[in-house]
């Protein structure tokens, strides 16, 4: 099918450009709302156009820079192009771009880190200020103007409702079969007008498949057939395949202490190589009609609909390995009544999800030993990616857990440490930690006994007699015995501090701080 055939609406056929004609069309200074989540249903060649535009104002020395607003990270072909010219004045809500972690780290980029729940309610409050253009990948357009979501759905609706100029991308790529896969909610309100999320179970339909745009907004239309960008995911090592292992036999504990039905609850699953294990742990498991409410789908959730292990899975977005989606693509027919996506403010709804009683899988850079999950910073001042999801369900969850390798780099840091350096979910929002050395259960237990138990279960051997060291001087010592800490200390755990004697006095001697180390 080519692109012409994708765009049925007189109107907007008239507005047809190529990409250097619709990027001549963003000015420098405003906030533009782009399409895009987790390598999915990003715009494919505009904003490398605009970054062209970019560099060519550097070159006569004139500043070019816009906000940039997405759904969660994108590719190189949009944050890469334009972080690499210094065309992003402001991101928002969540990149895992390198070259945009590098700027914002060297204070050259500003970054707002936002709950993606939050991020609609944000620009309809006008938080962020005004919303200058959006910029949308779509699969199509239909004869009365009504626009066919791709392969990601993220903020979207939001953008096309909020913006006042709006440049259309319509990806002959985009498998055709998509039409129909989407569930657009437009019951959502500020206070004091909110009404309930009709949401009682992952495959109820409360919106329809397409979204509504004001067809005099459109500025452009811009044909393309490009595919998403998405990267694969290596096999599960060792270390994954024990996390899964314990996180599967906790959940058959639950079953049968009968805290849990037979089938569980819907699941929520980071994006990773963890999480892939755990779902390939399911699919060998004991569990059927399995269900999931998540934010994204990935390979390993694919796999369990095609095993008819998942009855159905609810979205905001695909990130598929490109085997995957190869799979996904030549059989979509099959797996299109199992699939909802939904716009982000919906797929990560707290009231949803503590109705539903999700089960939150999420992944964490450190944690330290009363509970404090770090998801987000490295040496508490420099970004990696950002909080994305994990807080919305984390939060609101049935059963919280977070998962990592207890050890990193090789074995030279742990990741358990007395304090994180960073916290983004609280003691209070945690209630489960996993890593390849056992599974702690938090839940009913107070700070003390959550420290010895994530120490005994959680930490590596070869840092575990630090920890305990630690914490038994800060049972003593500690001038508030609720949580233990020694202040003048907590943070020497940074990395190569509990490696070996010599660094620790390294550390008490010039208090040097070995930074290169936790780089990933």
């Amino acid at each position: 099918m080519s692109v012409n055939d994708r765009i049925l609406n007189a109107q907007l056929r008239g507005k047809i450009m190529s990409a250097d004609e619709a990027a001549a069309l963003i000015p420098s200074g405003v906030n533009v709302g782009m399409s895009g989540f987790t390598g999915a249903g990003y715009p494919k060649v505009v904003p490398a156009a605009l970054a062209k535009r970019i560099l060519d104002a550097n070159l006569r020395g004139q500043r070019f820079k816009i906000s940039v607003w997405t759904g969660a990270s994108t590719a190189p072909e949009l944050d890469g192009a334009l972080a690499m010219v210094d065309g992003i004045e402001m991101r928002l809500p969540y990149q895992s771009d390198p070259t945009c972690r590098k700027r914002i780290n060297a204070g050259e980029m500003e970054y707002i880190d936002i709950h993606l729940s939050h991020v609609a309610q944000f620009v309809w409050g006008g938080f962020l200020g005004k919303l200058d253009i959006a910029v949308v990948e779509v699969a199509g357009v239909t004869e009365d103007g009504l626009l066919i979501p791709s392969s990601s759905v993220g903020n979207n609706k939001t953008w096309l409702d909020q913006a006042d100029k709006i440049i259309l991308e319509v990806n002959a790529w985009q498998n055709p079969e998509l039409e129909g896969m989407h569930d657009i909610y437009y019951g959502t309100a500020l206070p004091p007008h909110r009404k309930p999320i009709p949401i009682l179970k992952s495959a109820d339909r409360i919106g329809i498949p397409y979204y509504r745009v004001d067809l005099d907004k459109v500025i452009a239309v811009v044909e393309t057939n490009h595919p998403d960008r998405n990267t694969p995911f290596t096999p599960p090592d060792e270390n994954s395949r024990r996390i899964a292992g314990h996180i599967l036999e906790f959940l058959q504990h639950e079953v049968k202490k009968g805290r849990l039905p037979e089938n569980l609850l819907p699941l929520q699953s980071g994006v990773g190589n963890v999480a892939n294990a755990v779902m390939a742990g399911l699919r060998d498991g004991p569990f059927e009609n399995l269900t999931a409410y998540t934010e994204v789908l990935q390979d390993g959730m694919l796999e369990l609909i095609r095993c008819g292990k998942l009855t159905c899975a609810s979205a905001t977005s695909f990130s598929l390995s490109p085997d995957a989606l190869t799979e996904l693509n030549a059989n979509l027919k099959d797996f299109k009544n199992k699939i909802l996506l939904r716009p982000q403010e919906i797929s990560n709804h707290p009231e949803v999800i503590r109705r539903l009683g999700v089960i939150a899988m999420n992944g964490l850079i450190e944690a330290d030993i009363y509970g404090n999950v770090n998801s987000t910073h490295i040496m508490g001042t420099s970004i990696m990616n950002g909080i994305g999801g994990s807080g919305d369900f984390a939060r609101n969850a049935f059963i919280s857990i977070f998962m990592t390798p207890s050890s990193a780099k090789g074995g030279t840091i742990s990741c358990i440490v007395p304090m994180a350096s960073h916290v983004d979910h609280t003691e209070h929002d945690v209630q489960v930690i996993v890593t390849e050395q056992g599974l702690a259960d938090l839940r009913g237990l107070s700070p003390k006994q959550r420290a010895r138990t994530i120490i005994e279960n959680c930490a590596h051997p070869n840092f575990k007699p630090a920890l305990r060291e630690y914490f038994e001087r800060a049972l003593r010592y500690s001038p508030g015995k609720h949580t233990p800490h020694l202040l003048d200390e907590a943070f020497t755990f940074l990395p190569n501090w509990m490696a070996n004697k010599a660094a620790r006095e390294a550390w008490r001697d010039d208090s040097l701080v070995q930074a290169d180390a936790w780089r990933k």
